[in-house]
């Protein structure tokens, strides 16, 4: 069995596990503050790492919680990361987080099902910041101020929305990083989470490449990115890359054939971002003989990484009921994937006083 598809069985026990469990938030009478970080550290680079090092300078006897995702080991965009949660986990320790704690299966989910999960985790953790980079644009510094009074700020179609006063704060869309702060916000005001002055927005730094990062992974040659990343992040992905253990781009090709060639109708339709036309057009076109031929049978959607969230779906089927069911327990374990050291992991258990934390290879 292939490394992608041992992760993959894996992640299905424990995300079938967490279901049977239930979810327990606690207040806290700890005076230590918690920062809790959302990023997917796909790799970390120097971007990630100065928002890090900036919230830090801000609280410095605080408690750095990085918030991974986690289960099936896809991202927001539907496509594999590049290396295992726990990989990503160790190379945050190693630059100065205290805790990492795995989020939610991004890559199965819709971004506003993902952002409603990741709010309840920060909800669960007795969060007291939340660091989140930004990229300065026109009317992006009104939206900020707004979110950090507290307003519950929305992105509509086209717009973006303060719901408290009924404004139109903007004509248009955002770009990715500015959009999920918004949809942070929309998501925290709908759990009752007053987030007003826990936002610390940290302006984007330049001269970091995704495009060269990934380059140089595949080629094994970090000659044109040495200047973007932590020189840890650079150490774990050329050990990683020597044992075998990238996984960007591997998906389970038998595991998504299988489904979209032996599903029923209603099981396709029911199925997670799946409608009934979706499932019609699959079994329109099967068999399948191959991905290329099946991501063409899938109809585009909103999004432009549809196709590949599709694919993860259908690479681990399981049925949007069940997703809801997931999100309204989430979190109902908070699993830990790295911690600096003892005393760290006994200041993040008194702060989150919360019974279901576990260690990932308990």
């Amino acid at each position: 069995m292939s490394l992608v598809s041992n992760i993959l069985m894996r992640d299905k026990e424990l995300f079938f596990r967490d279901l049977d469990e239930e979810c327990k938030i606690s207040g806290s009478d700890s005076e230590d503050i918690l920062i809790a970080d959302f990023t997917e550290y796909n790799p970390l680079h120097n971007g990630h790492f100065h928002c890090m090092k900036t919230a830090k300078h801000m609280f410095p006897k605080s408690l750095f919680v990085a918030i991974v995702p986690g289960l099936f080991e896809r991202s927001g965009r539907g496509i594999p990361y590049i290396l295992p949660r726990e990989l990503r986990a160790e190379i945050a320790i190693s630059v100065g987080a205290d805790i990492v704690v795995e989020g939610p299966p991004m890559g199965i989910m819709g971004s506003g099902q993902y952002s409603l999960c990741l709010c309840k985790m920060f909800q669960a953790l007795n969060t007291d910041y939340i660091p989140r980079g930004y990229k300065p644009v026109e009317g992006m510094d009104e939206i900020l101020k707004r979110i950090n009074m507290g307003h519950h700020i929305a992105s509509k179609p086209y717009k973006i929305v303060d719901k408290t006063t009924k404004e139109v704060l903007l004509e248009g869309k955002l770009e990715e990083d500015n959009y999920v702060i918004t949809s942070f916000s929309n998501s925290l005001s709908k759990i009752g989470f007053d987030y007003k002055g826990k936002f610390i927005f940290v302006e984007r730094i330049g001269g970091v490449s995704g495009t060269l990062i990934r380059e140089s992974i595949l080629e094994d040659n970090f000659d044109n990115v040495l200047d973007m990343m932590p020189s840890k992040t650079i150490e774990v992905l050329r050990r990683e890359i020597k044992n075998d253990s990238i996984i960007y781009g591997i998906r389970d090709v038998d595991a998504i054939l299988g489904t979209a060639n032996s599903y029923s109708f209603e099981d396709l339709s029911g199925l997670n971002l799946f409608n009934e036309k979706l499932a019609k057009n699959i079994i329109d076109n099967r068999p399948f003989d191959d991905i290329a031929d099946l991501e063409n049978a899938i109809l585009q959607g909103f999004s432009t990484h549809f196709r590949q969230r599709i694919l993860s779906i259908l690479e681990n089927p399981i049925p949007k009921k069940v997703i809801s069911q997931y999100i309204d327990s989430y979190p109902s374990v908070i699993r830990i994937l790295g911690y600096k050291n003892d005393e760290s992991l006994e200041k993040f258990k008194k702060k989150v006083n919360n019974e279901n934390i576990s260690l990932l290879l308990d």
